[in-house]
């Protein structure tokens, strides 16, 4: 092991998963032949709602047939769920175990969910959040809330909080909502040793997504900083899929594949 400046340089046991985000307006067999095609072999499923993929409904509704679906749909291997539940109450627990039972199943370690919004009672909210993470406990899948822009974790000392009342729950980091979100400008280091996920795409200030190399994310601190605390899973890549990205989203794709994977 050396020191370069304030870093520890090291080897460290990250891999490259892409989000099916980066397809979301293509069927789940669509983007996962696509993430094949871009030479993925690891997947971050989205579980939302309203999206193309897989539904939380329908996971609740029949887990066997959407477990078969994942399987048989790719050799691209699952290794997240990026999870988002519109049904409220008891409805909204019952999706909530039935995703987890499938994370378990599926051999996928890590589920995504959104924090509650911005002005949230803060004691409101760590009560759901204790709540889930129990029921996720109990699977053996680890929870984690994302750093998002509108929602209690887009000030990163929250988030920390959020994790510091409620054992058991981490954070998937976004750095682009903190760059380019209300807090821009400010440390966020606090939050890498509570870091169970990651999603990464280029930013700036003035815009959420760039081109690979136009932005301000800071690839290798980040990767350095997670290494400090042993961070041993995905850095999903979750370039969004929006019609007015302006760049071609294959080759961006491509090119932070080949960058992340550079520097592991």
């Amino acid at each position: 092991m050396r020191r370069v400046s304030s870093f520890v340089i090291q080897a460290v046991p990250m891999f490259v998963a892409c989000s099916t985000l980066c397809f979301a307006r293509e069927s789940l067999a669509d983007a996962l032949d696509r993430m094949h095609d871009l030479e993925f072999d690891k997947a971050d499923l989205a579980i939302h709602e309203s999206g193309n993929h897989i539904k939380p409904s329908e996971v609740a509704a029949n887990p066997g047939q959407v477990l078969h679906r994942i399987r048989e749909a790719s050799p691209v291997a699952p290794v997240a769920f990026n999870l988002a539940i519109e049904a409220e109450g008891d409805e909204h627990l019952r999706q909530f175990q039935a995703v987890c039972r499938l994370a378990k199943q599926a051999m996928v370690t890590s589920v995504t969910i959104q924090a509650a919004r911005a002005g949230t009672p803060f004691n409101t909210e760590v009560d759901r959040l204790r709540e889930l993470t129990a029921i996720a406990n109990e699977q053996g899948v680890l929870l984690s809330v994302k750093t998002c822009i509108g929602r209690l974790t887009e000030d990163p000392d929250t988030a920390v909080e959020l994790c510091r009342a409620t054992p058991g729950l981490g954070i998937t980091l976004d750095p682009s909502h903190y760059i380019y979100g209300p807090h821009q400008g400010r440390n966020f280091d606090q939050v890498y040793a509570h870091v169970y996920h990651v999603h990464l795409r280029d930013t700036r200030r003035d815009a959420m997504q760039v081109r690979v190399g136009q932005g301000e994310i800071e690839y290798s601190r980040i990767i350095n900083y997670l290494g400090r605390y042993d961070y041993a899973r995905a850095l999903s890549i979750e370039i969004l899929d929006q019609p007015d990205n302006g760049f071609d989203r294959d080759t961006e794709l491509r090119k932070l594949r080949r960058l992340l994977e550079s520097m592991l």
